[in-house]
């Protein structure tokens, strides 16, 4: 079974500012995105030894990686423009395709946690780093 992520894709709506789906692109080398793992329950157990539990809703995080020259990075810091400039923060959609796995994801409702402002300057400018904390995810095979 082929596992590339080279054939991956992922669009990101920020509403208000980039209402159309925009393709991010010139992901890092090593990092492109990931998720956070989530607690979707929470278990207790009872001084007699009884385990309890139940499910409790979970935010999403979501991490990209771009490097220092990636067009996308022209969103996010006109992102980060907007926010500080309003003073309020623009929810996200995001759609990540995974082909080889037959996998695509839709996140709702996002906000930007984290961002690094500009790149490390090293022997050669390093990758930055964005994360988007998701209400939901959705699973569905393709």
């Amino acid at each position: 079974m082929d596992i590339t992520s080279a054939n991956s894709t992922s669009a990101l709506i920020i509403t208000g500012l980039f209402p159309v789906a925009q393709i991010l692109q010139g992901y890092s080398t090593d990092d492109a995105f990931a998720a956070d793992d989530v607690a979707p329950a929470q278990v207790m157990m009872g001084v007699d030894g009884k385990q309890s539990g139940g499910y409790v809703p979970y935010p999403v995080k979501l991490d990209y990686t771009f490097q220092a020259d990636s067009p996308s990075l022209a969103l996010f810091d006109a992102l980060l423009a907007a926010q500080a400039a309003t003073r309020s923060i623009f929810l996200m959609t995001n759609f990540i395709s995974l082909p080889s796995v037959r996998a695509a994801y839709t996140f709702n409702k996002g906000i930007l946690t984290s961002a690094s402002p500009l790149p490390k300057a090293a022997k050669v400018l390093q990758p930055r780093k964005f994360s988007i904390t998701f209400e939901s995810m959705n699973w569905a095979p393709i």
